[in-house]
């Protein structure tokens, strides 16, 4: 047993002991045996030494069994104490260990931990398992956002590339724009000066040129005077017979004509020098662009002019575009951002929406079970509707030719339910009114004179029996949502040639008060053509006496 391996144990080592001293001693008797036997092979033969000496030989002999008969005794001896120890101790630890059971019940608990160390271990290894499995996922997640961390990294280092090379784009550009403006700027004020000076020796220019176009004008006025004078005194003859005071005239005109010439010609030099002035500078201009025709260089201008405001509004494009990139890497780095936060918060926040999907599907599956359970018994009610409008329908005489071509073979189902209670319906009024008729022809055989005392009593006897009857029709249908599809006869009477224009109404089924009212008010009208019909058929008679 379990238990008793250990003492026995022990008492195999003490009996190998004892075993092993026990050959020990062997071994020293037959070294003393071979000992023994040595002189025995030197010893002298008894023919030789005589009996003596084999006496000798054999108190040797005897003398060595003896030391190893001692020996084995003491051998015993002590092996019986031992088993006789070990037996003690084995009896000790046995009502140490409470009875000869107690080893069974020992193994029996021992077995049960090791089940239970063994389940232990089991749940360990699935807890084990499951969270490597989870750190496994944790894993791909943190693999994945490091991918998508270097994805965006380097979209965000290209964005930033761009944005540097745009920057510099940008500063280049806003240095040729300055450039351009400033180049703009000399050439608008010089253009603008030289539009100035123009504009003044334009205007000079004409002065100038009027005075001259007056002078030239006087003076061919004065030449053709003279001329004519000079063609007048020839013709005359008085050539040289000029009063003083013409002659005056004539000298100060001439004095006169010279003076604006002189002046024409100074002002004709002024203008020469301003001209050469101009074309000098326009051919500075021209040597600067190197372009020769001014129209060319006139178009350049405008074309540069252009171009500075061309590289303007692309400078201002190039700024919405910079602004909208860093709005892009704010967002994208905003986006980073949130992904970082999902990434740490949204394993809760997945399980929380989990949970909430969990209690609404639950919800939903009860709304469910509810309506489930309210359409079953809406549809038995449904059935017994349906059998009971059949049976009300043939047993009023409403399964006629005509209804089944109307309504079809199918029988009383949801969709012309509303259509089998109008025509139950109608077929009650009829057969009412029929009754009512009945009625009233049987009252009015009775004899003018009991009519003329009991008409009153009578009219109400009536009322109060129409009204009974009247209240034992059928309930106001529920009209729901459904229209019918078919035309239901009318209630009125084709021959009634008194009814008003409030009888034509529409064919919908009516309520119990409604049908009421009708009909006391057919019965009502009824009688009145009764009574009519029975004074025309007096006065005659009435006449005749």
């Amino acid at each position: 047993r379990p238990a008793d391996d250990p003492l026995r144990f022990e008492l195999n080592s003490r009996v190998m002991t004892t075993a092993s001293a026990t050959a020990t001693s062997a071994a020293v008797a037959t070294s003393d045996a071979k000992e023994n036997d040595a002189p025995k092979s030197t010893a002298i033969p008894e023919r030789d030494y005589g009996p003596e000496a084999e006496i000798a030989r054999l108190q040797a002999q005897a003398d060595a069994f003896t030391r190893k008969t001692e020996l084995e005794k003491r051998a015993v001896r002590d092996l019986e104490k031992e088993v006789e120890t070990m037996r003690s101790r084995v009896e000790t630890q046995r009502k140490k260990m409470g009875g000869l059971d107690a080893a069974q019940r020992a193994n029996n608990q021992i077995q049960k931990k090791i089940k239970m160390l063994e389940t232990k271990l089991d749940k360990s290894l699935c807890r084990f398992n499951e969270a490597k499995s989870h750190n496994k996922t944790l894993r791909l997640t943190i693999d994945n956002l490091r991918k998508e961390r270097a994805v965006f990294a380097e979209v965000y280092r290209k964005l930033e590339k761009d944005l540097d090379a745009k920057k510099a784009d940008m500063g280049v550009i806003v240095e040729e724009s300055d450039r351009a403006y400033e180049a703009r700027d000399r050439a608008v004020a010089e253009m603008a000066k030289l539009k100035m000076q123009a504009d003044k020796e334009q205007a000079s220019f004409e002065n100038e040129w009027r005075e001259l176009g007056k002078l030239i004008e006087h003076d061919r006025k004065m030449k053709e005077f003279m001329r004519n004078r000079r063609k007048v005194n020839e013709d005359d003859g008085k050539l040289g017979t000029l009063s003083l005071e013409e002659e005056k005239k004539l000298k100060k005109k001439i004095i006169k004509g010279n003076w604006g010439n002189i002046k024409t010609k100074a002002r004709q030099s002024t203008v020469q020098t301003k001209v050469h002035s101009y074309t000098e500078a326009f051919e500075k201009i021209k040597a600067a662009a190197g372009i020769d025709d001014l129209d060319a260089l006139v178009s350049n201008f405008l074309s540069a002019e252009d171009e500075n405001f061309r590289l303007f509004n692309y400078v201002n494009t190039l700024n919405q575009e910079i602004d909208a990139l860093e709005e892009q890497i704010s967002n994208v780095k905003g986006e980073i951002e949130k992904y970082r936060g999902d990434g740490v918060g949204g394993d809760g926040a997945r399980k929380k929406q989990l949970k909430e999907l969990s209690d609404k599907l639950l919800a939903t599956e009860r709304k469910a079970d509810a309506y489930e359970t309210k359409h079953k018994d809406a549809m038995k009610t449904v059935l017994q509707l349906k059998d009971g409008i059949w049976k009300i329908y043939n047993k009023i005489g409403c399964n006629t030719p005509a209804n089944r071509e109307l309504l079809g073979e199918e029988g009383v189902n949801t969709e012309n339910m509303m259509q089998y209670l109008g025509i139950v319906e109608q077929r009650t009024n009829e057969i009412l009114q029929m009754y009512a008729a009945a009625q009233a022809t049987a009252k009015g055989e009775a004899s003018d004179e009991n009519r003329a005392v009991d008409d009153k009593k009578d009219k109400e006897t009536r009322a109060m029996g129409y009204a009974a009857l009247l209240s034992q029709g059928p309930d106001k249908p529920a009209t729901g949502g459904t229209t019918l599809k078919i035309q239901l006869p009318t209630t009125r009477e084709t021959g009634d040639e008194d009814s008003d224009e409030s009888d034509v109404e529409d064919d919908r089924p009516l309520n119990r008060d409604e049908l009421r009212a009708k009909t006391l008010s057919r019965l009502a009208k009824r009688e009145r053509a009764a009574e009519k019909e029975k004074t025309h058929a007096r006065a005659p008679s009435g006449g005749i006496a």
